[in-house]
């Protein structure tokens, strides 16, 4: 009987693990597999990002940008925080365009916006949040001699040659005191511009930078100016003796595009009121809205209507000489207000009596008028001889760069019979 028992007994052991068994093999199974829950946390999907350019609008805000792009409204705020801390969110132009980097969750991983030529406005975001810098755009800068011959205009001139009309302003304005642009140049003038150029690695188009000398001959006198710093370390343009090219008076109140349509005289028939009269100015005729400078630096002693006059300014300076400006057809300075030379004063137009738009001006020495083209002005410094050497080794560098161009040019020319860089 007990025998029987311990058999049964047995039996029954036996089968529970059976029983049990199984269960053990599956667990110890489980634990070298991963479940599929566990499998997509340990490799998630691979984050992708897509880049949209953003146009800006006048009136665009920053925060419209990104709300309209669809930026959630808290991640917008912390992007103009960051940016705020390196830009001016103000400053962003309009016709210009943001790149704006998502990821396919919507969330913004960087932002990108040319400033300038030069630099770039970055942000990305990271493991604290977003981060801005203004990174400056890498290139090489070298001396570029531009050299060439008089054809119709120097803006057009200088197209011709694949340069941008700009040089053209800057070459008027070096040479403002000596040349009037509007009247002395003269078919086969021959420039040289020396500058420095940037060459971008990212390809975008070349940028200018200083100007370091130029040349202009015209009607066979030879103009010069060369690139130096002054006993105050700011940089000045000198003739080839060191003589300082800024004179005290510019030698228009117009810098390009208009010619003079009448003189001064003592004896003129004014088309208005048909009766000869002196007409004690000048006439530049010019498209109405056409800026108008101050030829020096002086105070503004009237700003208004003035009768037959129309809208005039009239300036004082030192030296006892006094500027007045009339017909205008709007005035940008005040009475009292202190102007600086070049500044812009107001347009062009055709106030009070006047036939047509046009700038009437006039210039007074102690009180009486005298004739603007016939002035001969002194210039303001001429450099110290113990500074004319570093300025000889500085001058006779650049020259010998324009020379050389220059001569390339004059060959091409003969060989061509067409300015170097036309057609």
């Amino acid at each position: 009987m007990r025998l029987k028992l311990g058999s049964a007994f047995i039996g029954l052991m036996a089968a529970a693990l059976l029983l049990v068994w199984p269960e053990r093999v599956l667990e110890s199974e489980s634990d070298y597999s991963v479940p599929a829950e566990s499998a997509e946390l340990a490799n998630p999907p691979e984050i992708e990002y897509h880049t949209e350019s953003v146009l800006i609008r006048s009136g665009d805000t920053l925060e419209g940008l990104l709300l309209n792009a669809g930026i959630d409204r808290l991640s917008t705020g912390e992007v103009i925080s960051a940016v705020q801390e390196t830009f001016d969110v103000r400053a962003f132009r309009a016709g210009a365009e943001l790149k704006l980097t998502r990821a396919t969750t919507g969330n913004i991983h960087s932002l990108e916006y040319s400033i300038d030529p030069d630099h770039t406005l970055k942000l990305s975001s990271g493991d604290s949040g977003f981060a801005a810098t203004i990174e400056e755009v890498p290139g090489t800068i070298r001396n570029a001699p531009i050299c060439g011959t008089l054809e119709e205009s120097l803006f057009e001139s200088i197209e011709r040659m694949g340069e941008r009309p700009e040089l053209a302003i800057q070459l008027a304005e070096i040479f403002a005191w000596d040349l009037d642009f509007y009247t002395d140049p003269q078919e086969g003038d021959r420039f040289c511009i020396l500058v420095e150029k940037k060459d971008y690695l990212n390809g975008q188009p070349s940028t200018y930078r200083r100007i370091l000398a130029a040349s202009y001959e015209n009607a066979g006198q030879n103009f010069e100016a060369f690139a130096f710093e002054d006993e105050h370390g700011k940089p000045q343009f000198y003739a080839r003796d060191g003589r300082a090219l800024r004179a005290a008076f510019l030698k228009s109140p117009i810098k390009f595009d208009v010619r003079i349509s009448s003189r001064f005289s003592h004896r003129r028939f004014h088309p208005v009121l048909k009766r000869y009269r002196p007409h004690l100015g000048t006439d530049y005729a010019a498209p109405a809205g056409t800026p108008v400078q101050t030829i020096a630096s002086g105070r503004v002693v009237f700003s208004g209507y003035s009768r037959g006059a129309g809208n005039l300014v009239r300036i004082e300076h030192t030296g006892g000489y006094e500027t007045y400006y009339l017909h205008l057809s709007r005035r940008y300075v005040r009475t009292g207000q202190r102007v600086e030379q070049g500044q812009r004063i107001g347009a062009v137009g055709a106030t009070g009596l006047a036939t047509g738009p046009h700038l009437d001006f006039r210039i007074r020495k102690h009180g009486k008028f005298v004739d603007f083209e016939r002035l001969r002005f002194p210039r303001e410094s001429k450099l110290s001889a113990a500074r004319l050497g570093a300025f000889a080794t500085v001058r006779d560098q650049y020259d010998s760069l324009m020379r050389s161009a220059s001569g390339q040019a004059i060959a091409t020319v003969a060989r061509t019979g067409s300015p170097a860089g036309t057609p």
